[in-house]
């Protein structure tokens, strides 16, 4: 599967399978999010992998009671540090983010995305020092449904050249 394959493919996954994730597998899509981008290669993020039942029932209750957050063989929490990037310590880990979800489609892998949560709770259970921040929450596992791809707007509406407003021409 290339790149643009695992995009188009890609959904927001909230069944999942009891299939545990490979060990092998779960480092990699770690990998992919060591590896992403970041503004003056600050890497201001830090990943803390939930596979403890408990703990993923403390998340999913922190998460507004999301229960598919407890039902991922994996949850991986994704900080951002203020510290190492004042200004972009929101941003780049969510880039990390992004290539983790794709790097786990590719594996065959669902995850959704779970920016609803409650960030001291996550903090709380998770031991979280206070000057980092709770990005999101990235579920992980085999997909138990395969949802239609959501509807797109055209890329006339979201696009413009040169300045905003002009029609894209390419």
């Amino acid at each position: 599967m290339d790149v643009y394959e695992a995009i188009v493919k890609r959904r927001s996954i909230r069944k999942f399978k009891s299939d545990p994730i490979p060990n092998e597998a779960l480092m990699k899509i770690l990998e992919a999010g060591r590896l992403a981008p970041s503004a003056g290669n600050r890497q201001p993020w830090h990943f803390i992998v939930v596979k403890d039942k408990e703990v993923k029932e403390a998340l999913m209750k922190a998460s507004r009671n999301q229960k598919f957050v407890s039902e991922a063989d994996t949850v991986i929490v994704i900080l951002g540090n203020p510290e190492e990037s004042p200004r972009w310590y929101m941003q780049d880990p969510m880039i990390a983010a992004q290539n983790m979800v794709l790097q786990a489609t590719e594996l065959g892998l669902g995850t959704c995305y779970i920016g609803a949560f409650d960030e001291g709770e996550v903090k709380r259970i998770l031991s979280i020092p206070e000057n980092l921040k709770v990005i999101c929450l990235l579920p992980i596992g085999f997909p138990d449904e395969s949802p239609p791809p959501k509807p797109r707007k055209p890329l006339s509406q979201i696009t413009s050249m040169d300045r905003y407003g002009n029609p894209l021409k390419i």
